[in-house]
């Protein structure tokens, strides 16, 4: 029957500016081979779906369709959802939810990010069905969480002391994105959880939920499917660029009473910056962690990528260099996470060809 189909959707837009300059817009994060095996992550996300999902859509910005055709030679256009412009979370998977409800209404939608590095099929299998099942079963949102191992500023925190349904945990808080104090004091209270933005629903369910959260949204976005039904996708575009920008965990999960998690027990990871990525890189005796070609003499606790030549550092101490055929990056590893400042800066600067 079509309401019992499970419809996997994978959210595959941004560059990810803190990888600059690996990752740019002709080759965003999704499609860097970060995989196991040097897949790309895209490829990786999509591979993870099979047997799990009936059919697998990604939704992608209007630019990146050679992207990511690229990485899934095998996707066609029907199961290619559209964004005419990047408009934030809120849009992707309302807009996925309104093009999954006209196709396979009742189905239960799994939303699985593009970019993250997975490990653990076993777990994972059992968690996205523990997930299904609790989607299919009950009125509920469902999303995944892994108990935290660090007070991170950059994760949103989930409350689920209490047990709940089909192996889930009850959610009685959402909080995006704390500050320092604040997430130690979530990690040290415990009963918390890092939202992975992995998520589980009936469509109806979570439309529902929008049009009482987020109802500017959802009236816009079905303005835009009518356009697209009547083959105006000029007035769909003009449409789509005037929805306000918003994440989903905001306009959604913080507001939401109707919320079940799945504890994750895999091993996950976000890679935002170089410094992340070179925690997964072993490093050398010396504490330099080295992919390509190099050379490094009297120097420590470094991150070496080289792309076509050989590096050479001499007396570097905790630094980031990212070798690539026409930019080079040399960073402190304390500040990783300001590499996005200079993709604002080639952007005020008009240096496009760089980004």
């Amino acid at each position: 029957m079509t309401g019992e189909k499970t419809v996997g959707v994978i959210p595959a837009g941004g560059a990810g500016t803190r990888l600059w300059p690996r990752s740019r817009r002709s080759r965003p994060k999704h499609a860097l081979p970060l995989a196991t095996g040097h897949r790309a992550l895209l490829r990786d996300t999509y591979d993870r779906f099979r047997g799990l999902a009936d059919e697998v859509y990604v939704v992608t910005e209007l630019d990146q369709r050679g992207i990511i055709r690229a990485v899934l030679p095998e996707i066609d256009d029907s199961h290619l959802i559209v964004e005419p412009v990047a408009r934030g979370t809120t849009n992707a998977y309302g807009l996925a939810a309104l093009t999954v409800q006209e196709r396979h209404p009742g189905a239960v939608m799994v939303a699985m990010a593009s970019d993250h590095v997975v490990h653990g099929r076993a777990a994972i299998t059992g968690a996205v069905r523990t997930a299904i099942r609790a989607a299919r079963a009950t009125d509920n949102l469902v999303l995944f969480g892994l108990k935290p191992t660090f007070p991170s500023t950059g994760m949103g925190y989930v409350h689920a002391p209490r047990r709940g349904p089909f192996g889930t945990r009850r959610v009685e808080s959402f909080k995006e994105k704390p500050d320092l104090r604040t997430a130690v004091r979530l990690l040290e209270r415990g009963g918390y959880y890092w939202n992975l933005a992995w998520f589980a629903w009936r469509i109806e369910v979570f439309l529902g939920e929008l049009a009482g959260h987020a109802p500017r949204h959802l009236t816009g976005l079905r303005k835009v499917m009518s356009a697209r039904r009547a083959g105006d996708e000029s007035a769909a575009t003009d449409l789509y660029r005037r929805l306000p920008v918003e994440v989903i965990d905001r306009s959604v999960m913080e507001k939401t009473d109707r919320l079940l998690l799945v504890p994750a027990t895999f091993e996950w990871a976000d890679i935002g910056n170089w410094a992340e990525l070179g925690d997964r890189v072993h490093p050398d005796a010396h504490g330099n962690s080295v992919e390509g070609e190099a050379v490094l003499v009297d120097t420590s606790g470094s991150l070496v990528f080289g792309d076509r030549r050989l590096v050479a550092g001499i007396g570097l101490k905790d630094m980031i260099i990212v070798d690539t055929e026409d930019a080079l990056l040399v960073v402190p590893r304390s500040r990783a996470q300001d590499v996005r400042k200079v993709v604002e800066a080639l952007k005020r600067a008009r240096k496009t060809r760089y980004l």
